[in-house]
């Protein structure tokens, strides 16, 4: 007799173990359990959840049910033979002995974790609130760029959510560059005053989410952790701890150079005159005078590359350099056809943002050239 014994499209049980083993890709698999997939079915509702402790991840498929139960299975070697296997039903049946996965011809036996030892997972009890999709959606590609992917100092590899009068602010740095993105209209989602510093991995992965789902997303704020919900998957994730680093005087109130630029056409200029770096830190240098914006990219071993724009520039004629990633991704972010790039002098930080709103800024700092 089988604790769990159901049947499954191969494609929806796929896609299920994929999400919910993201949770796990990120970080290497502690002693045990951490690496498994845990399924948990109860009536035709099948419960797929993957976790590392700090990050969680677990959605739903609907299948043919014949034994309600729960078994761990190794999530990546469960996800790779369910891929592997002939579209089509997929059955799966086993307890903490064994599980018996089989499609056609196909037939593998693998060995379970013990049940009992999967992490007890997070549960939020603060209140749930409703955002907007495509608002959300915007936000996190706008800023969670900005993030540091180093662990040296983990509140820089957080997103701050902070309450604003108008709604929330997001906030990311990583000490180069700063972005900063306000959600008006989103009140009731953190209480006057409050902040939380969010993962961006678990940010990254609720992007991912956003772009497969047009409902709305579900927060859901606890003392330690934060739920959100996204049609019939949920992610959970373990806030950092620690304070966000002062960032509103970084920005300054007023430029004395303003530079209004095409954003497509800058994107594709900085494209080019990337070609000849080395690596992303190998200066883009900008020259800024009426008319035309000159990029170029000079290196000793390769050689050196100068493109042009139209522009329309307001200051003093100045060259200013940039890391060319991060120059690339701070025009990309901007939302519409124009960015409008601001400086005081080619050693202060520079901002990009829109040319009609005020709800981005991405701040970036100068490189050093002779």
């Amino acid at each position: 007799m089988y604790p769990v014994k159901l049947r499954c499209e191969r494609d929806n049980l796929l896609d299920a173990l994929a999400t919910a083993g993201r949770a796990g890709s990120g970080r290497s698999g502690g002693p045990g359990v951490l690496p498994g997939i845990r399924l948990s079915l109860v009536g035709d509702r099948l419960e797929v959840t993957g976790t590392d402790q700090d990050l969680t991840i677990s959605t739903e498929v609907v299948v043919a049910r014949q034994g309600d139960g729960v078994v761990v299975t190794p999530g990546r070697l469960l996800t790779d033979i369910v891929r592997a296997l002939e579209p089509g039903a997929v059955q799966v049946q086993g307890d903490e002995e064994e599980l018996q996965v089989s499609a056609g011809r196909s037939q593998f036996m693998l060995r379970p974790y013990r049940s009992g030892d999967f992490p007890q997972l997070p549960s939020s009890s603060g209140e749930t609130v409703s955002l907007s999709t495509a608002g959300l959606a915007e936000a996190l590609r706008q800023v969670v760029r900005a993030a540091s992917s180093e662990d040296t100092r983990p509140v820089l590899t957080g997103v701050l959510m902070a309450a604003e009068a108008e709604g929330i602010r997001l906030v990311a740095t990583d000490s180069y560059r700063l972005a900063v993105k306000d959600l008006p209209g989103a009140k009731g989602v953190l209480s006057e005053g409050q902040k939380v510093l969010v993962p961006s991995r678990a940010l990254n992965e609720l992007q991912r989410l956003l772009g497969t789902s047009a409902d709305a997303v579900e927060l859901q704020l606890g003392a330690h952790d934060a739920k959100f919900a996204v049609g019939h998957v949920k992610l959970t994730t373990r806030l950092i701890e620690g304070d966000f680093p002062p960032y509103r005087q970084l920005i300054p109130f007023n430029y004395p150079n303003r530079l209004v630029i095409g954003r497509e056409a800058f994107t594709d200029a900085i494209r080019r005159v990337r070609l000849v770096a080395r690596d992303a830190t190998t200066p883009a240098r900008i020259s800024l005078r009426s008319g035309t914006v000159q990029l170029s990219v000079i290196t000793n071993d390769w050689g050196q590359a100068v493109d042009e724009v139209d522009a329309k520039y307001e200051g003093a004629e100045m060259t200013i350099a940039f890391n060319p990633q991060y120059l690339a991704e701070g025009v990309e972010a901007v939302v519409g056809d124009e960015v409008v790039l601001e400086t005081i002098d080619a050693l202060k930080p520079a901002t990009l943002k829109p040319t009609d709103k005020n709800d981005y800024v991405y701040l970036l700092m100068p490189v050093r050239v002779a």
